[in-house]
Protein backbone atom coordinates (compact mmCIF):
# COMPACT_ATOMS: atom_id res chain seq x y z
CA UNK A 1 0.00 0.00 0.00
CA UNK A 2 1.65 3.63 -1.22
CA UNK A 3 1.84 5.70 1.79
CA UNK A 4 1.36 9.37 2.23
CA UNK A 5 5.04 10.24 1.70
CA UNK A 6 5.02 8.21 -1.42
CA UNK A 7 1.53 10.02 -2.69
CA UNK A 8 3.55 13.14 -2.23
CA UNK A 9 6.33 12.77 -3.62
CA UNK A 10 4.60 11.11 -6.79
CA UNK A 11 2.76 14.09 -7.14
CA UNK A 12 5.73 16.37 -7.11
CA UNK A 13 6.67 15.12 -10.45
CA UNK A 14 4.01 15.44 -11.91
CA UNK A 15 3.61 18.16 -14.52
CA UNK A 16 0.48 19.38 -13.68
CA UNK A 17 -1.87 18.82 -10.51
CA UNK A 18 -5.27 19.84 -12.27
CA UNK A 19 -6.78 18.29 -15.55
CA UNK A 20 -9.84 20.36 -17.56
CA UNK A 21 -11.71 18.55 -19.72
CA UNK A 22 -14.28 20.54 -22.51
CA UNK A 23 -17.15 18.60 -22.68
CA UNK A 24 -19.06 18.51 -25.95
CA UNK A 25 -16.24 16.79 -28.79
CA UNK A 26 -13.86 16.24 -25.99
CA UNK A 27 -15.70 13.75 -23.48
CA UNK A 28 -19.09 12.82 -25.24
CA UNK A 29 -19.29 12.60 -28.86
CA UNK A 30 -22.24 15.32 -29.76
CA UNK A 31 -20.43 17.18 -32.11
CA UNK A 32 -23.23 15.52 -34.67
CA UNK A 33 -26.06 16.51 -32.89
CA UNK A 34 -25.00 20.10 -31.85
CA UNK A 35 -24.66 20.47 -35.67
CA UNK A 36 -27.93 18.70 -36.85
CA UNK A 37 -29.67 21.00 -34.19
CA UNK A 38 -27.80 24.28 -35.38
CA UNK A 39 -29.30 23.75 -38.68
CA UNK A 40 -32.42 22.63 -38.36
CA UNK A 41 -32.72 25.73 -35.80
CA UNK A 42 -32.16 27.94 -38.47
CA UNK A 43 -34.67 26.01 -40.54
CA UNK A 44 -36.98 26.56 -38.30
CA UNK A 45 -36.77 30.24 -38.32
CA UNK A 46 -36.09 30.95 -42.52
CA UNK A 47 -32.61 31.77 -41.90
CA UNK A 48 -29.37 30.33 -44.25
CA UNK A 49 -28.39 27.28 -43.07
CA UNK A 50 -24.74 27.02 -42.37
CA UNK A 51 -22.66 24.10 -43.43
CA UNK A 52 -21.50 21.66 -41.59
CA UNK A 53 -18.17 23.01 -41.01
CA UNK A 54 -19.47 26.29 -39.84
CA UNK A 55 -21.85 24.72 -37.47
CA UNK A 56 -19.31 22.90 -35.87
CA UNK A 57 -16.89 25.63 -35.69
CA UNK A 58 -19.00 27.21 -33.41
CA UNK A 59 -19.19 24.63 -30.78
CA UNK A 60 -17.77 25.37 -27.44
CA UNK A 61 -18.92 29.12 -27.31
CA UNK A 62 -22.12 29.86 -25.32
CA UNK A 63 -25.41 29.29 -27.46
CA UNK A 64 -25.84 32.79 -27.29
CA UNK A 65 -21.98 33.47 -28.95
CA UNK A 66 -23.00 30.38 -31.25
CA UNK A 67 -25.97 31.85 -32.22
CA UNK A 68 -24.71 35.22 -32.94
CA UNK A 69 -21.49 33.99 -35.03
CA UNK A 70 -24.04 31.20 -37.14
CA UNK A 71 -26.65 34.16 -38.17
CA UNK A 72 -24.83 37.62 -37.67
CA UNK A 73 -27.83 40.09 -38.97
CA UNK A 74 -30.42 38.69 -36.37
CA UNK A 75 -31.89 41.08 -34.25
CA UNK A 76 -32.06 39.77 -30.60
CA UNK A 77 -35.46 38.44 -30.62
CA UNK A 78 -34.73 36.46 -33.76
CA UNK A 79 -31.63 34.80 -31.65
CA UNK A 80 -33.65 34.34 -28.82
CA UNK A 81 -35.68 32.07 -31.22
CA UNK A 82 -32.87 30.80 -32.86
CA UNK A 83 -31.69 29.51 -29.58
CA UNK A 84 -34.95 28.13 -28.34
CA UNK A 85 -35.38 26.32 -31.58
CA UNK A 86 -31.51 24.98 -30.81
CA UNK A 87 -32.67 24.07 -27.30
CA UNK A 88 -35.96 21.73 -28.42
CA UNK A 89 -33.68 19.59 -31.00
CA UNK A 90 -31.27 19.41 -29.33
CA UNK A 91 -33.35 18.00 -26.23
CA UNK A 92 -35.05 16.02 -27.85
CA UNK A 93 -31.95 13.50 -28.80
CA UNK A 94 -29.56 14.60 -26.39
CA UNK A 95 -29.95 10.89 -24.61
CA UNK A 96 -28.81 9.08 -27.60
CA UNK A 97 -25.26 10.67 -27.72
CA UNK A 98 -22.75 8.44 -25.52
CA UNK A 99 -19.12 9.17 -23.95
CA UNK A 100 -16.08 8.52 -26.35
CA UNK A 101 -15.07 4.91 -25.73
CA UNK A 102 -12.48 4.62 -23.21
CA UNK A 103 -13.22 8.51 -21.53
CA UNK A 104 -15.18 6.91 -18.49
CA UNK A 105 -12.08 4.58 -17.64
CA UNK A 106 -9.63 7.35 -18.68
CA UNK A 107 -11.36 9.43 -15.99
CA UNK A 108 -11.66 7.13 -13.25
CA UNK A 109 -7.95 6.55 -13.39
CA UNK A 110 -6.78 10.12 -13.25
CA UNK A 111 -8.97 10.33 -10.03
CA UNK A 112 -7.67 7.44 -8.59
CA UNK A 113 -4.09 8.72 -9.57
CA UNK A 114 -4.79 12.08 -7.08
CA UNK A 115 -5.46 14.30 -10.12
CA UNK A 116 -7.85 17.30 -9.77
CA UNK A 117 -10.43 16.92 -12.38
CA UNK A 118 -12.75 19.68 -13.99
CA UNK A 119 -14.96 20.54 -17.14
CA UNK A 120 -14.82 23.99 -18.91
CA UNK A 121 -18.07 24.00 -21.14
CA UNK A 122 -19.83 26.45 -23.63
CA UNK A 123 -22.76 24.68 -22.12
CA UNK A 124 -25.40 26.48 -19.81
CA UNK A 125 -25.06 24.81 -16.20
CA UNK A 126 -28.79 23.27 -16.63
CA UNK A 127 -27.08 21.49 -19.15
CA UNK A 128 -23.80 20.47 -18.07
CA UNK A 129 -25.67 19.13 -14.89
CA UNK A 130 -28.28 17.30 -16.85
CA UNK A 131 -25.46 15.33 -18.86
CA UNK A 132 -23.17 14.44 -15.94
CA UNK A 133 -26.25 12.78 -13.84
CA UNK A 134 -27.00 11.16 -17.08
CA UNK A 135 -23.62 10.08 -17.79
CA UNK A 136 -22.53 9.22 -13.73
CA UNK A 137 -19.49 11.21 -14.36
CA UNK A 138 -20.47 13.84 -11.63
CA UNK A 139 -18.57 12.39 -8.91
CA UNK A 140 -15.55 12.65 -10.94
CA UNK A 141 -15.26 15.82 -11.16
CA UNK A 142 -14.24 18.58 -8.46
CA UNK A 143 -15.19 21.28 -9.91
CA UNK A 144 -16.97 22.91 -13.29
CA UNK A 145 -17.12 26.12 -14.99
CA UNK A 146 -19.98 27.05 -17.69
CA UNK A 147 -19.94 29.67 -20.09
CA UNK A 148 -23.59 31.16 -18.46
CA UNK A 149 -21.92 31.50 -15.08
CA UNK A 150 -18.59 32.69 -16.67
CA UNK A 151 -17.04 34.35 -19.86
CA UNK A 152 -17.47 32.24 -22.82
CA UNK A 153 -14.49 30.62 -24.69
CA UNK A 154 -11.81 32.10 -25.63
CA UNK A 155 -11.91 34.35 -22.61
CA UNK A 156 -9.87 32.77 -20.25
CA UNK A 157 -12.44 33.61 -17.11
CA UNK A 158 -13.88 29.44 -16.92
CA UNK A 159 -9.76 28.66 -16.60
CA UNK A 160 -8.68 31.16 -14.01
CA UNK A 161 -11.65 30.70 -11.98
CA UNK A 162 -11.12 26.91 -11.63
CA UNK A 163 -7.37 27.10 -11.05
CA UNK A 164 -8.32 29.88 -8.05
CA UNK A 165 -11.17 27.37 -6.84
CA UNK A 166 -9.12 24.31 -6.68
CA UNK A 167 -6.18 26.36 -5.46
CA UNK A 168 -3.73 25.48 -8.28
CA UNK A 169 -1.19 27.68 -10.66
CA UNK A 170 -2.45 28.53 -13.78
CA UNK A 171 1.09 26.61 -15.17
CA UNK A 172 -0.09 23.62 -13.19
CA UNK A 173 -3.18 23.19 -14.95
CA UNK A 174 -3.59 21.22 -18.32
CA UNK A 175 -6.88 22.28 -20.30
CA UNK A 176 -7.68 19.59 -22.88
CA UNK A 177 -10.52 20.25 -25.95
CA UNK A 178 -11.22 19.97 -29.40
CA UNK A 179 -11.67 23.59 -30.68
CA UNK A 180 -9.57 26.35 -31.16
CA UNK A 181 -11.33 27.99 -28.67
CA UNK A 182 -10.30 25.91 -25.85
CA UNK A 183 -7.09 25.86 -27.10
CA UNK A 184 -6.70 29.69 -27.28
CA UNK A 185 -8.58 30.15 -24.02
CA UNK A 186 -5.93 27.55 -22.08
CA UNK A 187 -3.40 30.34 -24.22
CA UNK A 188 -5.30 33.43 -22.59
CA UNK A 189 -4.89 31.98 -19.07
CA UNK A 190 -1.46 30.63 -19.10
CA UNK A 191 -2.21 27.22 -18.91
CA UNK A 192 -0.94 24.54 -20.93
CA UNK A 193 -3.22 22.59 -23.42
CA UNK A 194 -4.11 19.08 -25.99
CA UNK A 195 -5.67 19.40 -28.89
CA UNK A 196 -8.25 16.71 -29.44
CA UNK A 197 -8.54 15.99 -33.51
CA UNK A 198 -11.73 13.72 -33.42
CA UNK A 199 -14.43 16.27 -32.63
CA UNK A 200 -15.54 19.58 -33.71
CA UNK A 201 -12.52 21.36 -35.37
CA UNK A 202 -10.60 19.74 -37.60
CA UNK A 203 -6.16 19.37 -37.23
CA UNK A 204 -5.78 21.58 -39.53
CA UNK A 205 -7.40 24.48 -37.42
CA UNK A 206 -6.19 23.19 -34.25
CA UNK A 207 -2.65 23.05 -35.55
CA UNK A 208 -3.01 27.10 -35.95
CA UNK A 209 -3.29 27.14 -31.99
CA UNK A 210 -0.92 26.84 -29.18
CA UNK A 211 -1.06 22.89 -28.29
CA UNK A 212 1.53 20.66 -26.55
CA UNK A 213 0.61 18.00 -28.90
CA UNK A 214 -2.59 16.97 -31.46
CA UNK A 215 -3.94 13.88 -30.44
CA UNK A 216 -6.16 11.57 -32.18
CA UNK A 217 -7.83 8.83 -29.97
CA UNK A 218 -8.65 8.16 -26.40
CA UNK A 219 -5.86 6.10 -26.39
CA UNK A 220 -3.13 8.61 -27.51
CA UNK A 221 -4.41 10.80 -24.69
CA UNK A 222 -4.12 8.09 -21.99
CA UNK A 223 -0.57 6.98 -23.15
CA UNK A 224 0.31 11.15 -23.40
CA UNK A 225 -1.27 11.53 -19.88
CA UNK A 226 1.17 8.57 -18.88
CA UNK A 227 4.43 10.01 -20.24
CA UNK A 228 3.92 13.44 -19.53
CA UNK A 229 1.13 14.32 -16.93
Amino acid sequence: MQTRKGILAEMSERNFDLIVFDWDGTLMDSTALIVESIQLACADIGVAIPSRERAAHVIGLSLLGAVQSVAPDLDEASCQRLAERYRYHYLARDHETVLFEGIRELLEDLRAQGYLLAVATGKARRGLDRVLAQSGLAPLFHASRCADESFSKPHPGMLLELTEQLLVAPERALMIGDTTHDLLMARNAGTAALGMTYGAHPAEGLATAQSLALLGSVAELRDWLTCNG
